[in-house]
């Protein structure tokens, strides 16, 4: 319950403004209002377990101050940044709008709001895609992982570690064959939307490691003296805002196919990003990661899955159940897995 007092507190507030902002807009429609935020919540935690898994992995080298300003700080950034300023900015960019007119549009004109947010995206759900594909290469191509789930799969493909840039020349190839099912005129903004993905992924995960080398045994420290030990966390405070941020995209524009009125998009994402945050503190406060050893693998294969269904909806529109059912489904059967390997070795 500790975990989840301030998610609460949260849904409360949010479900309240909900009401509160739907009454204000068209009398009537408070709880109809309040249904859509509570819904699009739900979404977001179904559509999120596997990234309160990554970020447990990754929270668990850093400080309980640092964890705490992911709760804090984090959600703030998730929020009014993920949730409402970064769909005003690609508007602004791709409509090339001033961005205090698409915020009047926003608030004022949801229908054309959502009608230049519809066309900006394939480079939007490009630029996550080849993102969490980094992500997901890196984990498996990775030599001195000696940890694997699905055995006949995960070793062959940690054989292929040594080979310097081979997740950088897949994520192309996918973003190559990709983009020639695209109409001719949005190509070239989707391939470099990609690529962008792939750029950013590299500098945050190379400043990481960089920074976490010159820390120097940085999970015994936990960050909390030195500059460089400072530096390697806030890096990983960052690497992990930007996972948050691939992750909510599709979360994101999918959300309009619920209501149009970015408010109450903003509030029901919100909502479930907080109980993502306090999930993700209770897995690295309860040390779930040691006790179930395949969860980590089945977060990252749906991570996968997610990444090369993000690259399709930039062709094709996918329902978001299909994404959150399919990202269920590798971390409960990573979960089974886990409980049965821990029988096996009690039995021992």
């Amino acid at each position: 319950m500790k975990y989840f007092t301030g998610s609460y507190i949260v849904t409360a507030i949010g479900l309240i403004l909900a009401y509160l902002w739907g009454e204000h807009v068209h009398s009537g429609t408070g709880f109809e209002c309040i249904f859509i935020a509570f819904v699009l919540s739900v979404l977001e935690v179904s559509l999120s377990f596997d990234n309160a898994v990554v970020n447990a992995a990754r929270l668990e080298k850093m400080s309980p101050k640092w964890q705490h300003r992911f709760l804090t700080w984090g959600i703030l950034i998730a929020v009014f940044g993920m949730r409402f300023l970064f769909p005003i900015l690609v508007v602004s960019i791709f409509a090339n709008v001033g961005l205090v007119e698409v915020a009047k549009m926003a608030l004022n004109d949801a229908d054309k709001y959502a009608h230049y947010l519809h066309i900006s995206h394939p480079p939007i759900i490009t630029f996550g895609g080849t993102f969490l594909m980094m992500l997901f290469f890196s984990y498996f191509f990775n030599k001195e992982k000696d940890i694997h789930w699905i055995k006949f799969i995960e070793e062959k493909i940690a054989d292929f570690g040594d080979f310097k840039g081979i997740g950088i020349i897949l994520t192309l190839i996918s973003l190559y064959t990709m983009q020639n099912f695209l109409p001719q005129e949005i190509r070239l903004e989707v391939v470099i939307a990609g690529i962008w993905g792939i750029v950013i992924y590299l500098l945050i995960d190379g400043l990481t490691h960089m920074l976490e080398k010159r820390g120097e045994n940085l999970p015994q420290a936990h960050c909390t003296s030195g500059l460089g030990l400072k530096s390697s966390c806030f890096a990983g405070f960052l690497y992990l805002e930007l996972i948050d941020a691939s992750f909510s995209l599709d979360g994101v524009l999918g959300a309009f196919a619920l209501s149009k009125d970015i408010l109450i998009i903003t509030i029901g994402l919100s909502i479930g990003a907080m109980f993502v945050r306090s999930l993700t503190i209770m897995l690295v406060e309860k040390k779930t990661l040691a006790q179930y050893i395949y969860l980590e693998h089945g977060a990252h294969w749906a991570i996968g899955a997610l990444s090369v269904i993000m690259l399709f909806s930039a062709i094709k529109e996918v329902p978001e159940v299909v994404t959150g059912v399919l990202g269920l489904a590798f971390i409960i059967a990573a979960f089974i897995s886990s409980l049965i390997h821990n029988k096996r070795q009690s039995m021992l």
